[in-house]
């Protein structure tokens, strides 16, 4: 019978061999940090601590904090830890707000991401007879590649498509006879809009059984929606470029969480304002370290992004812990009189209100002292033909308020007339 675990012995590891484990880990990778990086030396020096002080997994917290700016300043090659001619891969993040984040790899951390990529798509479903249509964008960005050594070593044909040309993308997924798909939540439904313009049927006129979606944050309710438009199940796929890219966390398809994979990658939860560690079940700052990266590891970066960690048993057998999907973005934090709120939940409660589509787009205005929202929304086109627009505004702007218990002036715009995009869906602008 075929097993649903690609890595069995690491996926059902008893908690208490899984710390020790980490702590095994964490000792070396201090130690080599320490021993091959000026960068990290200093680091640790500065915080006072040598890595004859790492003795326990609590002592993590010792070492100091690594951000997104540290990174940039240590841009490009400021914490590698190998010669460069060991160096086999370079990605990097988009680095569209500064210096771009660099990630390098060794042929031994491609080799590890590979086996964690496995690992992740098996657990959705991904197998040997399947053609995974790539329509992540290749490049410097982590996603296509990511998700290509992952399938190439389960044995799945995959389709090196990248983003983009998406009525080409559509031709190829039917020529070519795709079973999953590989992609931003928001293009996959982009896609699915473009394919029913062209007179086609998503369900019907294609073979998509498995969506592997990630890059960014999307509401059950979206989820719900692809998997409906697309008669897909979908799989999230989690990670970071600072981190290694996709693989850091999965979906066993239980709707419960993502489970991390924890024998490379060290979490931790902490109060986004002061840093401070929270116990598990409380929701917080995701922190990662990495166990077994050669190239680049990074200890303790703070990702911004929010989750609840459980280190309790799964129903689908893996021991491994999870974080639940992700809540939010410590950076996209709005607070629009006096209450705190993410673009995710906007979404949530715009997609709970029949007529509307997944293309919204919040623009902050800012009114001294306060911070005022206005959030576009397109309809679905039956329901933009219907008509009595200020009457679905007024529905979408109760629903909101009933989640959120904030007003927001809502405009239901024309279908078409809100920017897509082939990649990360900028939900999020400043008024002009």
């Amino acid at each position: 019978m075929e097993t649903p675990y690609w890595d069995e012995q690491m996926e059902t590891l008893a908690p208490e061999q899984l710390k020790d484990l980490q702590l095994e880990r964490l000792k070396d990778l201090v130690a080599y940090a320490f021993k091959h990086n000026p960068g990290y030396k200093k680091r640790f020096a500065t915080a006072g601590v040598k890595p004859r002080d790492i003795k326990k997994l609590e002592d993590l917290a010792k070492l100091p904090f690594l951000t997104k700016d540290d990174l940039r300043r240590y841009y490009p090659y400021g914490l590698v830890c190998v010669p460069m001619s060991e160096i086999h891969y370079i990605h990097a993040s988009s680095g569209t707000t500064g210096k771009p984040v660099v990630a390098a790899y060794t042929q031994k951390d491609l080799d590890n991401w590979a086996d964690l990529m496995a690992r992740s798509l098996w657990a959705g479903g991904l197998r040997t007879g399947d053609i995974l249509h790539n329509a992540y964008g290749y490049g410097l960005f982590t996603g296509a590649h990511g998700h290509e050594l992952g399938a190439n070593r389960i044995g799945t044909t995959v389709i090196p498509m990248g983003a983009g040309n998406t009525r080409r993308q559509l031709a190829i997924m039917q020529d070519f006879g795709a079973t999953a798909l590989a992609a931003t939540p928001s293009y996959t439904l982009y896609v699915a809009e473009v394919a029913k313009g062209l007179g086609l049927d998503p369900k019907k006129d294609f073979r998509i059984r498995l969506g592997f979606l990630g890059a960014e944050a999307w509401s059950d309710e979206l989820k719900s929606k692809i998997e409906e438009t697309w008669e897909m199940k979908t799989c999230e796929q989690y990670g970071l470029t600072e981190v290694i890219g996709p693989g850091v966390s999965f979906d066993c398809g239980m709707g419960d969480g993502l489970h991390i994979n924890a024998d490379h990658f060290l979490t931790e939860v902490v109060d986004p304002k002061t840093g401070a560690p929270l116990p598990p079940g409380e929701r917080g700052e995701l922190v990662f370290t990495t166990l077994m990266k050669e190239a680049f590891p990074v200890i303790r970066f703070r990702t911004r992004d929010l989750a609840v960690l459980t280190e309790e048993r799964c129903d689908c057998g893996r021991s491994l812990p999870r974080h639940s999907r992700i809540l939010g973005r410590a950076d996209d934090m709005i607070k629009v009189k006096g209450v705190i709120l993410f673009p995710r939940q906007i979404e949530e409660a715009i997609m709970r209100v029949a007529g509307t589509s997944e293309n919204y787009q919040i623009i902050k205005e800012q009114t001294v002292p306060l911070t005022t929202l206005r959030v576009l929304v397109e309809p679905t086109a039956q329901r933009f033909a219907a008509g009595k627009l200020d009457e679905l505004a007024k529905r979408i702007s109760q629903e909101i308020y009933t989640m959120l218990s904030v007003h927001v002036t809502v405009e239901v715009v024309s279908p078409g007339s809100i920017p897509r995009s082939e990649g990360k869906a900028k939900r999020v602008t400043e008024a002009e």
